[in-house]
């Protein structure tokens, strides 16, 4: 786990001081790899390449990157190959002699035995760049769920690449704001697709890869799900199997050579893990929670303790206030990059801040409630087809998974979601499938005096989101539930893997997903849907694959809350002035887009304590760090060694 960065020319010409370039870069992702850094340049400054090393797999130098092999193939690296000692062995057979024991040079193998199709073998979180001196040639890629980030900008005819866009920002000739993006942003809390926030600078999506050969930038997809359903077994099949994928996905990732610890929300996905790890005896034993305990509900540690209890673990709660808040929200939303994927970042920072202190790595249960079907909102719009199926006589038609019969024992998972029932159900009832769902997952529905829509395309937005939605190279026409469990897995999953990323790299710890391992969510993919949600049951079948694992308490609970922060308390009261001096000074700065006046009134009643208060928050900070301090970041290419301490104080 590292942080990478550098450059290719694309056009002949490369930048005029390339140690420069490297250095800036360098300092901008500093804080992903306090063990170590390394830089290199080709031959003629076609390419260069930074990293800094946080050290997990082979702890010595001759681990250490940039990586070249004797073939004048050189390598930066950001993550893990989980399945790194097999594919040790099987290419020392072939041959390859290796100078390390590190997951690194395992890449460089691959790439010498399968060129562009390396990634195929490969078990793990990944972002890569590969330089080739034999062709003269950058081949970069992404794992397939985009565990790990890759960013890139083409300015005057250099590509520039890094873990995090900051490190791209001091070659942009100015930092601006990207119309779609933001439209995308204001809609979902995140962006669906390759454009950022930041005009210029895109992300290479998951399972893609990039390569700069012949002054020609060509970026295509090598991987993706599919739902390719398999009717042809039984449910005690699929449990069995699913067992079977969980147990080995979580050996390899256990794989370490420091401790691994867990995070434990109080839920099912980390808390399976985390007692499942601790059986190994391979862990730590550790686990980590955040805490809210200064008014009612939002208080889960006693489920994470009943977890870590039956894992023999101990766990490491924090219990975060409003002053936390205070101190570290613009420490958040900088090493975001984005404001992204709602307020749950922020305890997410508290927590990882905690775990760094006793271990380098945890397991997290990232990908579980978009693979097994997790969110209520299924629930919810299942309930509003059962309706229109009763209504209309059509239980017959479609991918009827769930019978109002059978659905009805499940409501009360829906109460404390009566405000989103309310707003679902004011228009709108029983249109198109894809409709309805965007009405559930859209979270501009309440600004509409605050946002300045007619300057933005929200019918691209709209046509985006259906593209994805109703992808029928991918799920079966008339399949609703994978047609939603497809759409969070693409779009969602994507910008909670960006949070889960940030989060922990801030503190110099990797996070590891385990659910997230291509085998178990290829096989979860053919999953009927009636086996996963049958009734309305969320994460049926992982809760009865492993019934005689998880405490009752955990598996039944109707409670869950996903890490809720308790914002309508504190905006509402102690950190109330706060952001009304936030929101004031979006006022003064005139951002495009936005209507600060309609923000600041809004706020002063019950808008204030909504998500969209967070999404306006998020998105004012994230002006205020980066396009108010553009000055500051350019100055890093003219000075490097500029003090990053000093430029974000």
């Amino acid at each position: 786990m590292c942080g990478i960065a550098g450059f290719a020319t694309l056009s002949g010409r490369s930048p005029e001081r390339p140690a420069a370039v490297l250095a800036a870069q360098e300092r901008l992702i500093a804080h992903r790899g306090p063990d170590g850094r390394g830089a290199w340049i080709a031959p003629g400054n076609a390419a260069g390449f930074v990293h800094r090393r946080l050290a997990i797999i082979d702890l010595t130098e001759a681990a250490a990157q940039p990586m070249s092999a004797p073939n004048g193939a050189t390598i930066v690296f950001n993550g893990e190959v989980y399945n790194h000692v097999e594919l040790r062995a099987q290419f020392a057979e072939s041959g390859w002699a290796f100078r390390s024991r590190s997951d690194t040079e395992c890449i460089l193998a691959a790439y010498e035995a399968h060129g562009e199709d390396c990634m195929r073998d490969l078990r793990g979180m990944f972002a890569f760049a590969i330089w080739d001196e034999r062709k003269r040639r950058l081949f970069c890629a992404r794992d397939r769920f985009g565990i790990k980030p890759f960013y890139y900008a083409v300015v005057d005819g250099v590509l520039y690449f890094a873990s995090e866009a900051k490190a791209l920002l001091p070659f942009l000739p100015d930092i601006g704001t990207d119309a779609d993006a933001l439209a995308q942003y204001l809609v979902f809390q995140y962006t669906i697709g390759e454009q950022t926030l930041f005009k210029g600078i895109r992300q290479l999506l998951p399972g893609h890869a990039l390569k700069v050969e012949n002054g020609k930038l060509t970026v295509w997809r090598y991987w993706d799900v599919s739902y390719d359903i398999d009717f042809d077994h039984s449910p005690r099949y699929f449990e069995n199997r699913l067992v079977e994928l969980v147990e080995e996905s979580l050996a390899l990732h256990l794989r370490s050579d420091v401790p691994v610890g867990s995070y434990v929300s109080g839920g099912i996905d980390s808390s399976l893990l985390a007692i499942l790890a601790g059986r190994t005896g391979a862990a730590a034993n550790l686990g980590f929670h955040g805490k809210f305990t200064e008014f009612p509900g939002y208080d889960e540690s006693a489920y994470a303790a009943c977890a870590t209890e039956r894992a023999g673990a101990e766990l490491q709660v924090i219990d975060i206030t409003a002053e936390d808040f205070r101190r570290h929200i613009r420490d958040v939303i900088r090493h975001l990059d984005f404001p992204v994927a709602g307020p749950g970042s922020f305890p997410q920072f508290m927590v990882s801040k905690l775990a760094a202190e006793r271990v380098k790595v945890v397991l997290g249960g990232q990908g579980g409630d978009e693979i097994f079907g997790g969110y209520a909102r299924y629930l919810l719009a299942y309930f509003e087809q059962c309706i229109s199926a009763a209504i209309n006589g059509t239980y017959r038609n479609g991918n009827f998974v769930v019978t109002i019969e059978s659905i009805i024992p499940n409501l009360g998972l829906l109460r404390e979601y009566q405000p989103l029932i309310k707003q679902f159900w004011s228009e709108g009832l029983f249109d198109s499938l894809d409709e309805r769902y965007l009405r559930l997952v859209d979270r501009s529905a309440d600004m509409q005096d605050e946002v300045e829509w007619s300057a933005l395309d929200r019918a691209k937005v709209v046509e985006d989101f259906k593209t994805i939605f109703k992808n029928p190279a991918n799920v079966r026409k008339g399949a609703y539930f994978d047609s939603m469990t497809h759409f969070d897995f693409k779009c969602l999953l994507p910008a909670l893997l960006q949070v889960e990323d940030r989060m922990s790299m801030a503190h110099g710890l990797e996070s590891r997903v385990p659910f997230l391992d291509h085998p178990l969510v290829e096989f979860a993919a053919t999953v009927p849907a009636d086996v996963k949600f049958a009734g309305g049951h969320m994460k049926r079948l992982l809760k009865v694959a492993f019934e005689d694992t998880l405490p009752g308490e955990i598996a039944h609970r109707r409670d869950k809350m996903g890490f809720p922060v308790p914002l309508k308390e504190w905006f509402g009261g102690e950190l109330k002035g706060d952001v009304e001096d936030i929101f004031r000074n979006m006022k003064e700065k005139s951002r495009p887009y936005i209507n600060a006046d309609a923000v600041l009134a809004n706020f002063g009643q019950a808008g204030r304590f909504s998500r969209k208060a967070w999404g306006l928050l998020s998105l004012e900070l994230w002006h205020q760090i980066f396009h108010d301090r553009a000055a500051d970041y350019r100055a890093m290419l003219a000075d490097p060694v500029v003090d990053t301490e000093v430029v974000f104080k």
